[in-house]
C-alpha cells in the first residue's frame, strides 16, 4: 500500500506527525512494504529568504495573543515534539521560504531511492526545528544534501533554476482540489487522515486499510477531525 502526505519543513506538527507516522508505520506487520510519498505545501509562499523577527513575536501578532501566551503555546508544541523524541526548539525557529527545500526532495524523489528522500526530508526538517537553521540558505541546503548522497553539483543546478518548481505547484494545487488547506494530511488508502493525529490512530488506519486491501473490500471515505495541524492562516491548536 501506498500512503501520501501533505507537508511543509516549517510547520510544527508535519514534523511531530511524520515522526509519529513512521512509528505507526514501523508497529504494523508488513510495514517495510509500505511506500510512503511527501507532497509539498508551502504555508506561506511568500515568505522572504531571511528571517524577519523572533519566533514568539511572529507568533503572537499572528494569532492575537499575549507575548506570555505565545511563548506558553509555543513550549507546548515543543513539548509534543520532544515527547516523540524530537530535540524540538520551536520557539527559536528562523521562518523563512521553503520552495527551494521542496524542489531539493523533489529531486531526490527523482533518484528512485526512498532512504535517500527519507533521510534529506528528516535532515530538513531538524535543520529547521533542531539546528534553527534558516531553511532558504542555499548554502545549508546544498551542504545538506551533498551529506545526504547527493551530488552538489547537480543541486546547484538545481538551485540556480527553476527546476521542480512546477511539481511542488502541483503539490498544492492537488491538496486544493482535495479541499486540503491545513498539514499535514495523509492519505492512507481511501482514509484522510488531518493533523498530527497519534501513533496508536494512524497504526489503526493503516491496519484497516491494509485488512481492506487484503479482502478488496471498497473503504469509506473520511476525515478526522481536531487534530493539531497548521495552514496558511496559522496554526490550529488541540
Amino acid at each position: 500500500m501506498k500512503i501520501t502526505y501533505w507537508s511543509d519543513y516549517a510547520c510544527p506538527y508535519c514534523y511531530i506527525g511524520e515522526a509519529r507516522l513512521k512509528k505507526a508505520i514501523a508497529n504494523v506487520p508488513g510495514g517495510e512494504d509500505i511506500e510512503v510519498e511527501m507532497k509539498a505545501f508551502q504555508l506561506d509562499p511568500t515568505a522572504g529568504v531571511h528571517a524577519s523577527g523572533d519566533t514568539q513575536t511572529r507568533f503572537a501578532h499572528k494569532y492575537g495573543i499575549s507575548m506570555s501566551e505565545a511563548g506558553k503555546t509555543i513550549e507546548r508544541i515543543s513539548a509534543m515534539g520532544r515527547a516523540e523524541g524530537i530535540d524540538f526548539r520551536y520557539a527559536t525557529t528562523l521562518f523563512t521560504n521553503t520552495m527551494d527545500a521542496h524542489r531539493l526532495t523533489k529531486l531526490a524523489a527523482s533518484k528512485g531511492n526512498p532512504d535517500l528522500t527519507e533521510k534529506l526530508i528528516e535532515r530538513f526538517f531538524a535543520a529547521y526545528f533542531t539546528d534553527n537553521k534558516e531553511l532558504a540558505d542555499k548554502d545549508l541546503l546544498i551542504r545538506i544534501c551533498e551529506e545526504c548522497g547527493l551530488d552538489g553539483d547537480e543541486v546547484r543546478n538545481v538551485l540556480e533554476s527553476d527546476q521542480y518548481e512546477d511539481e511542488v505547484i502541483l503539490d498544492e494545487r492537488e491538496a486544493a482540489r482535495y479541499g486540503i488547506h491545513a498539514v499535514p494530511f495523509f492519505a492512507i488508502g481511501q482514509y484522510g487522515i488531518s493533523g498530527a493525529q497519534s501513533v496508536e490512530g494512524m497504526e489503526a488506519a493503516i491496519k484497516e486499510v491494509m485488512a481492506e486491501q487484503k479482502k478488496e473490500e471498497a473503504g469509506v471515505a473520511r476525515q478526522t477531525q481536531n487534530a493539531p495541524m497548521c495552514g496558511p492562516d496559522g496554526c490550529r491548536m488541540e
